[in-house]
């Protein structure tokens, strides 16, 4: 299901992240978008997007979000979540993280929404 409208794609990356859905969260975003799966790391197209987030997918990941518009003007959109992450992770162990998110979004030809920037960390 196609995100209607700017804060939909976070709601729609949390059912894929949780359903464990690796191209329903790449569709998500725009073929050169961009995101940055850890801090101080950015990733650019969808393949690279795919291969980060298919490792979020191995720690068997549950997400809860809220969600916020910032500012929208036209086709663009910032939107930003407060989010938490529990999984499990590559040594076994539990993992807890969380953070406010700062996210593009652009609206397509067909109407729908698209990530052009994906920050999960912010702007800390």
């Amino acid at each position: 299901m196609p995100a209607r409208n700017p804060e939909a794609l976070d709601r729609l990356f949390a059912e894929a992240l949780n359903g464990g859905n690796l191209d329903a969260l790449v569709a998500l975003y725009e073929p050169n978008a961009n995101l940055m799966p850890e801090p101080g790391k950015v990733v650019v197209g969808t393949k690279a997007i795919r291969e980060a987030l298919s490792g979020f997918l191995a720690a068997k990941p549950t997400i809860t979000m809220t969600i916020k518009i910032i500012a929208q003007t036209g086709d663009i959109a910032l939107i930003t979540s407060k989010w938490g992450l529990t999984g499990t992770g590559p040594d076994g162990t539990p993992l807890k993280v969380g953070g406010q998110s700062a996210e593009v979004a652009r609206r397509q030809p067909d109407g729908t929404w698209l990530f052009v920037i994906d920050n999960p960390w912010g702007l800390g």
